[in-house]
């Protein structure tokens, strides 16, 4: 005999109502802020470049055409390169903080948070030209490696892909330990007591039961780890040098030295681009499971 289902609870009108309102700001938020400012950068790539600097009057795809050249897939490779490993090596360095921290009794981990938030008390740019005077040719570093032999006369600190990205490491790494910390405070740290109980080594505990335990603050922290990442300039200008430019220094080179807006606004596009794609895969990664459809009847 097959049971009767119950109806579902009628909705209550003040309770949508008030749904509406409470999703209206951020939504006009993000309208005003985000995607009518990008639909204009998008729209102001298929533009003429003035003859003065700007825009010019007609419509062009002379813009998109340009970024076919090598120097642009090079570019865009470097930037590709380095956030990525960039990003990977915060993971790698935050993971274990994180489980740390998480693990902590409550008056050392306030203590271990603090010392994570004291960098942005210093303004970032300064903490750039921090690592500049550290590395710089006649710095203290470099004599000190020279005298004890690790390096040799002619090595240059500066101007290369491996200094841009330990500075990019250094700058990031408390985008990324900042998110796993909360999800690995909410972890459940008797699963890996039952997991060395069943057999599991301390590194197949810690690999195969807290790192999918705290899978979404691993895809928020490669999130805030990879977008700014891809629109780093201040630290591959500062201690890159010409070499080693990234998208973001050719939109301020396109747009304050050229003034060629479409060329800057079809670069800026591509960035864009680039920096969605991992929203895009953390929001289909992060899906909850659809529910297995049930059969009509009771059985």
């Amino acid at each position: 005999m097959n049971e009767s289902r119950p109806l579902p609870a009628p909705r209550c009108p003040s309770r949508s109502h008030s749904e509406w309102a409470l999703t209206a700001a951020p939504f006009i938020w993000l309208i005003v802020l985000f995607a009518a400012p990008t639909a204009v950068v998008v729209f102001m790539s298929f533009r003429e470049a003035g003859p003065h600097g700007g825009l010019g009057e007609a419509w062009s795809l002379r813009a998109w055409k340009d970024l076919a050249q090598p120097i642009y897939l090079v570019i865009l490779w470097r930037t590709l390169r380095l956030s990525l490993i960039a990003s990977a090596l915060c993971l790698a360095l935050a993971l274990p903080v994180a489980y740390l921290a998480g693990r902590a009794p409550p008056r050392l981990r306030s203590i271990l948070i603090l010392l994570i938030v004291v960098p942005f008390w210093t303004n970032f740019l300064i903490r750039v030209f921090a690592w500049r005077i550290i590395l710089q040719p006649e710095g203290m570093l470099r004599r000190a490696l020279i005298g004890l032999g690790w390096i040799e006369e002619d090595v240059v600190l500066m101007y290369n892909e491996w200094t841009v990205l330990l500075v990019m490491v250094y700058t990031y790494l408390p985008f990324a330990i900042l998110p796993l910390y909360a999800a690995a405070e909410r972890f459940d740290y008797s699963l890996l007591d039952a997991a060395r109980d069943l057999g599991a080594s301390a590194a197949g505990a810690f690999f195969r039961v807290f790192v999918p335990g705290v899978s979404r603050g691993l895809l928020a922290a490669l999130a805030m780890v990879l977008i700014p990442a891809l629109g780093s300039y201040v630290i591959p200008d500062l201690v890159g040098g010409p070499g080693q430019e990234m998208l973001g220094n050719k939109i301020a080179q396109r747009t304050f030295v050229d003034r060629n807006l479409p060329h800057a606004a079809a670069l800026a596009t591509l960035l864009i681009a680039a920096a969605l794609a991992p929203i895009a895969a953390a929001f289909l990664f992060s899906r909850p499971a659809q529910p297995a459809a049930q059969n009509g009847g009771a059985r």
